[in-house]
This record gives structure tokens, C-alpha cells and sequence, in this order.
């Protein structure tokens, strides 16, 4: 008799366990992420500390729909082929709800075409290539950061006032570095149709030989530079540009520099009057860039770098498009995100239905050598909305579904 209570007493408990685990799992929403962490830490690191934060407090607030949010996280090596098998691992295994994350184009690329494939909702987080919402666009990807034309289309007014007629160019040599440079000279054309590209340099991505390319820029003799280089790149092109006199008297246009993941490394090699894209965490006053700063600072005892505002917007969206869906299911969530309005960091944002692009904007200025750290001066944002090309053009752009 003894046996058998114990025996009974034993599986009681086992069904208990069983039974709260169950439980607790139905009450979970699984995030998938997939990301460059080792790669790429500059931007990746706050990146994180973006998503925990607004998981935290999505969370303490009650989550989503009645349920929690969970993170599973896997990193992807910078590489297309290791972020698939990673992507099909979190759908397969762990039966993550939804997708987001990835940094590099090209790898963005490749879960782009995986999300169409397996039918799962993804957001493209931080990937800035056009193709992932235009030409490679699909019905199962939204892509949240302002892409890499909506970035150039910032800069080119600032280009043309320069009335500079010999530009060179130099950027990484993969879709991104690419697809900047095209978009440059086909906007700046347009606006300033004497100009001239006397040198182009498209180095390896991480592994710039900037001693011979700022020769190359330098012998060219060029009025003003297009820069897309960022990373240890740009530290390196900076150091060897400065060494060797290359920015003297000569204005350059700079995509991603005033960020502070690229900006702060250079130190007292900052340069003075680059006319960048950015964000100056330090000067923005807005009631949501508050609230966001004062909590982040709160819990990592750090400044937010631009990677924490893409990683806690990316989390906020998709809380916000599971809210709207009232679901988790990809049909609904296609249809949740189309026109989904979103209060981020930077103040509100839409998700287009069009070619499912966010209208989140971005910061122009110029960088200034502050006695020995580098910041943005003179910036002002500007709205994402109004540097996306309308309806009827993205219907030539995006493959028809």
C-alpha cells in the first residue's frame, strides 16, 4: 500500500510538472533572431541590450495578447548559408513563432528568400539593401530600418549644395557598399548633372587595404568623396586618410558614420565637417527618445547607440503587429503589419503596405572633433516618408505575388 502511494504521490507531481510546463509553454510568444553577434559586436552588442529592454518591458507589462515574450537567439557568422540553417533550426526545433533580426545585406537577403519559402513572417531588423523590399521583396518580409536609398536620398541634397564637380567613391564590395554607390550616382546626376566620377574603390568587406586605396582617392585629385565604408574599415580609411592629407580642403559625404558604434572608436582621429547620417543619442529631446534613453540607461549603466533603437523597435513592432493580429499565425500578421503604425524612439512610424518598408527616418549632420570624441553637430531628423518612392513606382520595383 505504502508503494502504491508513493507511486501515486510520484506521478502526481510528474503531471504537475508536465502540466505547468505546458502551460507555461502555450503562454509564451517565441521570437526567432538571427544576427551577426560575432561579426559585427560594434553594432550588435547595444543591439541586444535594445531587445532585451523592450522584451523587459513589453513583459512587466503584461506581454502580448496575454502571453510573455521569449527570445531565441542564434547568430549566423555573417554568413547567408549558416543564417538559413540557423532560421530552419529556430522554425523547425524550437517553433518560434515569428522570425526577425539580421545585419548584413546579403545574409538579409537570404532569410528574405527563406521566410518566402517556408511561409513564416520576418522582420528584417537592420539589413539596409533595397532588393529585400523591392526587387527581392515578398509578401512574408517587412524591413524596419530606413534602407540604403532612403539613407543616400538623405544625403544627396546635402551633396549638391556642395556644387562639387569631381567626386571619387569608395565603399565595401558587397550588395550594400553596391547599391550605395549606384543609388549616389543616379540621385546626385539627376541634381547635378555636370558632375564626374573620377575614382571608384570597392574594397573586401573587413578587410580594406586603406593605405592603397587613399593613394588611389588621393591621385585622382577629386573634388569631394563618397564614403560607405564603416567598422574597422572606416577606422582604418580614417587614420590613413589623416596621415596622408586626403581630407584636407576636401568635403566628404559619409553613409552610417555619425553613428556612435563608428563614430566613438575614432577618437582623437575624428574628422571635422563630414557630412554624415547618424544619431546624436545626446541631443534628441523628444518625449519617446527620453523615455527610451532614461530606461536604457537605467538598466545597462550605458548610452544607447543606434543598435539599441533598432533592436527595441523591432521588438515593439512586432508586439504592436501581434496586438493588431491578435495572433501569432503569418496570415494574420502579413495583414496585422500592412499600414501598421508603431511609436518608436524616433517618434511614429508606418509599415507600407506597398512594398511593407517602415517610414523610419533618420539623422543628417555634420561630425565635429570635440576634444577628442566625435559627434554630430548642426543634424536635424528627417522623416523617412518623405524619401520612399510612391506606390506606382514601387509597383515597377517589386515582383508582382
Amino acid at each position: 500500500m505504502k508503494k502504491t502511494t508513493s507511486w501515486l504521490a510520484t506521478a502526481a507531481v510528474l503531471w504537475a510538472a508536465t502540466s505547468a510546463a505546458t502551460a507555461y509553454a502555450q503562454g509564451v510568444i517565441k521570437i526567432g533572431e538571427v544576427n551577426s553577434y560575432k561579426a559585427q559586436p560594434a553594432f550588435l552588442e547595444p543591439y541586444r541590450k535594445g531587445l532585451e529592454l523592450a522584451v523587459e518591458q513589453i513583459n512587466a507589462a503584461g506581454g502580448v495578447n496575454g502571453k510573455k515574450l521569449e527570445l531565441v537567439i542564434r547568430d549566423d557568422n555573417g554568413n547567408p548559408g549558416d543564417a538559413v540553417r540557423a532560421a530552419e533550426e529556430l522554425v523547425s526545433r524550437e517553433k518560434v513563432d515569428v522570425l526577425t533580426g539580421t545585419f548584413l545585406s546579403h545574409v538579409g537577403l537570404a532569410l528574405t528568400d527563406y521566410a518566402k519559402q517556408r511561409k513564416v513572417f520576418f522582420l528584417a531588423a537592420e539589413p539596409l539593401t533595397d532588393k529585400i523590399v523591392w526587387q527581392n521583396g515578398n509578401r512574408y518580409t517587412f524591413r524596419l530600418r530606413p534602407s540604403t536609398y532612403m539613407q543616400v536620398a538623405m544625403l544627396v541634397p546635402e551633396a549638391a549644395k556642395l556644387k562639387k564637380k569631381r567626386w571619387a567613391l569608395v565603399y565595401p564590395n558587397y550588395e550594400y557598399g553596391q547599391s550605395a554607390v549606384a543609388t549616389f550616382k543616379q540621385l546626385l546626376k539627376a541634381a547635378q548633372p555636370d558632375v564626374e566620377f573620377v575614382a571608384e574603390q570597392a574594397t573586401p568587406l573587413g578587410k580594406v587595404d586603406s593605405g592603397s586605396v587613399v593613394q588611389a582617392l588621393a591621385d585622382a585629385k577629386p573634388d569631394a568623396i563618397f564614403n560607405v565604408l564603416f567598422g574597422a574599415d572606416l577606422s582604418k580609411f580614417v587614420r590613413d586618410g589623416n596621415t596622408r592629407g586626403l581630407f584636407k580642403d576636401r568635403e566628404v559625404v559619409s553613409l552610417l558614420t555619425g553613428e556612435p558604434e563608428y563614430l566613438d572608436p575614432l577618437k582623437d582621429e575624428s574628422p571635422n565637417g563630414w557630412i554624415v547620417t547618424g544619431y546624436p543619442w545626446y541631443g534628441i529631446q523628444t518625449p519617446e527618445h527620453n523615455a527610451f534613453r532614461t530606461a536604457y540607461e537605467a538598466k545597462f549603466k550605458d548610452y544607447p547607440r543606434l543598435g539599441s533603437v533598432v533592436g527595441y523597435s523591432a521588438i515593439v513592432s512586432l508586439a504592436e503587429g501581434m496586438k493588431k493580429a491578435q495572433s501569432t499565425d503569418t496570415e494574420k500578421m502579413i495583414a496585422a503589419f500592412k499600414g501598421l503604425k508603431v511609436m518608436s524612439p524616433f517618434g511614429p512610424i508606418t509599415y507600407r503596405a506597398s512594398d511593407h518598408q517602415s517610414t523610419m527616418g533618420g539623422y543628417v549632420g555634420r561630425t565635429k572633433n570635440d576634444n577628442g570624441k566625435g559627434v554630430m553637430v548642426d543634424y536635424r531628423y528627417l522623416d523617412g516618408a518623405k524619401y520612399l518612392p510612391s506606390d506606382a513606382e514601387v509597383a515597377k520595383l517589386r515582383p508582382t505575388e
